[in-house]
This record gives C-alpha cells, sequence and structure tokens, in this order.
C-alpha cells in the first residue's frame, strides 16, 4: 500500500534539515550549503536526491565515511585545469568550489576543468551545472562511484550509475539543464519507491539471483540506460575521472580488494564502502560566439522544438529541466510533499541527535 505524504512548507524543512547537518559538526556555512542542495532537489520534485537522503547521511557521518570538517586543498593546478583531494567531505562542499574554480578558469583561458577525488554524495547534477550556466557558460559534471550497476550483457554490478550533467545557458527560456545517469533510473529512486511501499517496474534493475526486480528492497544491481550505451559510457568515465586521480573505485571491487557490503538500514542495493570522484567543466561561450546571439539562437531551437507535431499521448514537448522549473514554481508557494515513511526516519533523526522536530509536524 502506498504511503501518504505530508505537505510542508519548504522553509520549516530547509530549518530543520541545516540543524542537523550543524548538530553532525558541519560548519555553519557548509550545513547551508548541504542543505540548500537538498532543497534545490525536492523543489524541483527530484524527491529521490532530497530529505530521503537524510538518516543516510547521519549514518555515513557517524560511521566516519562522510567528513564534516574536511581538509580540501588543490594539489595539482595550471591555468585550465586543476585537481582536488576533498578528503571525504560532503560532497556539495567541494563541487560548489569546483564549479566556481571551472568558472573562473573558463573566464581566464576559455575553459576550466576540474578533478575532485574522495568526496561523498553530491546530490542532483542539476544544480552544479546551473551554477555554471548562470556565468553564460557551458557546464559539464560526472560522478563516478563504486560499481552499482551490471555491464551490458552482465547479470551483477560491474560498473557506476555516473551521475551525469550537462547545460546550456538560454536567455528568454530557463536554462538547458540536463540531469541523468549512465543507469535507466538513479538509485535515490529505488529508495523512494521503497518509503512509499511501491514496487518498481521491470527493467530497473536485478536482484541477487540476476533476475528482474520488481520489489524495490530486493534490488541488487540497476541496469544501464540504452544497453550497451549506458555501460560503455560509464566504463569511459571511470578511466576519464578515477583513474585519472589515482583512486580507482570499479576496479578494486571487481578484483576483489575491496569486497562489496551490504549497505544498512536507509539505503539499497550492495555496494562497496561509499566514496566518488568527479570531473566538473565549464567552457566560456563568449570565446567562440556572442554571449547573446548564442543565447538567442538556444532560445529559437527551443521554440522550434516545441512547435515540432507531438507524438500519440503527448500534450507537449518538454526541454531537459523544464519539469523541474515547473516543480520549483508550484512548490515554492505550496510546499513540498514528503511521504509518512521519510517523516518517521527524519523524526527519528532528530530524537537521536535531540534537534528539534519540523515545526507543527505532530
Amino acid at each position: 500500500m502506498t504511503n501518504q505524504a505530508l505537505v510542508l512548507p519548504w522553509q520549516d524543512l530547509h530549518d530543520f534539515t541545516k540543524r542537523v547537518f550543524v548538530r553532525l559538526g558541519l560548519p555553519e556555512q557548509d550545513a547551508v550549503t548541504e542543505t540548500d542542495t537538498l532543497m534545490w532537489a525536492n523543489l524541483r520534485g527530484v524527491d529521490s536526491h532530497g530529505v530521503v537522503r537524510i538518516p543516510w547521511y547521519v549514518e555515513n557521518t557517524q560511521n566516519g565515511i562522510m567528513n564534516p570538517t574536511p581538509d580540501i586543498r588543490v594539489t595539482v593546478e595550471t591555468p585550465a585545469i586543476a585537481l582536488i583531494e576533498a578528503d571525504r567531505a560532503f560532497g556539495p562542499v567541494v563541487t560548489n568550489q569546483a564549479a566556481d574554480m571551472a568558472v573562473e578558469k573558463a573566464r581566464e583561458v576559455g575553459i576550466g576543468w576540474i578533478l575532485v577525488r574522495n568526496h561523498t554524495h553530491q546530490g542532483t547534477m542539476g544544480q552544479y551545472v546551473q551554477r555554471i550556466a548562470n556565468h553564460d557558460m557551458v557546464g559539464m559534471i560526472f560522478v563516478c562511484s563504486r560499481p552499482n550497476t551490471a555491464p551490458f550483457g552482465a547479470s551483477a554490478a560491474g560498473v557506476s550509475n555516473n551521475p551525469l550533467g550537462l547545460s546550456a545557458p538560454a536567455g528568454r527560456h530557463p536554462h538547458l539543464i540536463l540531469d541523468m545517469a549512465t543507469s535507466l533510473v538513479a538509485m535515490g529512486k529505488v529508495l523512494i519507491a521503497r518509503e512509499r511501499g511501491e514496487s518498481i517496474p521491470v527493467g530497473w534493475g536485478l536482484d541477487e539471483n540476476g533476475d528482474p526486480a520488481i520489489d524495490p528492497r530486493a534490488l541488487a544491481t540497476l541496469l544501464p540506460v540504452g544497453g550497451p550505451k549506458g555501460s560503455g559510457m560509464s566504463l569511459l568515465f571511470e578511466c576519464m575521472g578515477s583513474v585519472m586521480v589515482s583512486n580507482p573505485l570499479v576496479l578494486p571491487v571487481l578484483s576483489g580488494e575491496l569486497s562489496e557490503g551490504k549497505t544498512t538500514g536507509s539505503h539499497v542495493g550492495r555496494m562497496a564502502r561509499h566514496n566518488q570522484n568527479c570531473v566538473v567543466v565549464a567552457i566560456d561561450v563568449s570565446r567562440f560566439v556572442d554571449v547573446e546571439e548564442y543565447k538567442a539562437q538556444v532560445d529559437q531551437l527551443i521554440d522550434r522544438l516545441k512547435e515540432r507535431p507531438k507524438a500519440e499521448g503527448f500534450e507537449e514537448i518538454l526541454m531537459p529541466g523544464e519539469r523541474e522549473e515547473r516543480f520549483y514554481a508550484e512548490r515554492l508557494e505550496a510546499g513540498i510533499p514528503v511521504p509518512t515513511a521519510t517523516i518517521a526516519g527524519l523524526r527519528k533523526v532528530a530524537n537521536d541527535l535531540n534537534v528539534e522536530f519540523i515545526r507543527g509536524v505532530a
């Protein structure tokens, strides 16, 4: 049976989330950064990357996996590139820094290509490439992590599902923001299905026997989007990200150097100890074309695409990120629906950490 949801004002949810991260030991500005990341997702309808993640973050912090006070250092730098050692930082804290550094370098030399080593979960990719697009630059980010997706032709995990973001600045229209993964769905969507008491469609993933999983609690590995295409992208991203920064995440698991272990409590699936690397890129549009001309052409392209004949069953042709912007406008005013199972998990966090719970929730 599907769980009900409570609609909560985003400000109240924001304040509670910040209190949790401050109690976990994050400096106040970092707690705000992490909180804003979760709100960015919930306000845009990407609930799989919102406050549902809080119990898992608490668990990982208490177990020493996520570092609330990291020593973030730039270890390699040239005018166009940099390598940042994140020291197991909360993903948004270091990734915002990487995005800003990429923009600064692109402004100076046309491109900024930043590799980040040894960070933890970052939330949605759309927020980072939107941050870059706000500077009239094209943005890209991709993430490498432990195996959680079956390579094409396999029945067990062997590659990551590599969250990926791309952006292009627009003028009259919202920026084009593509936020996806190399798996058919993000693991967070499986988590949301479990929180709501729902089954998952055949094709999302496999159970431990290699059979299609419809119970989200039984899912052991995701399946790649586009079969060999998603699988191939994942392999190349691992080579361009993790191997480039001497922090391989896939090979140690496949070779048996790092054993897999069941995740506990608030997460799903089987994976090794959480760790990630990423690549963040900004490209200065003005180095190639007048920025206003570029944005005007992007606007016209969007207009013409929306005028194309509609396929059966479709009333509108949506652009990447457009659906999320509509959710944002609605939820900013009406509030964020939070499943009762998620509310129960957040209440437990509040009790365990002795922080004030969400205002007005019994």
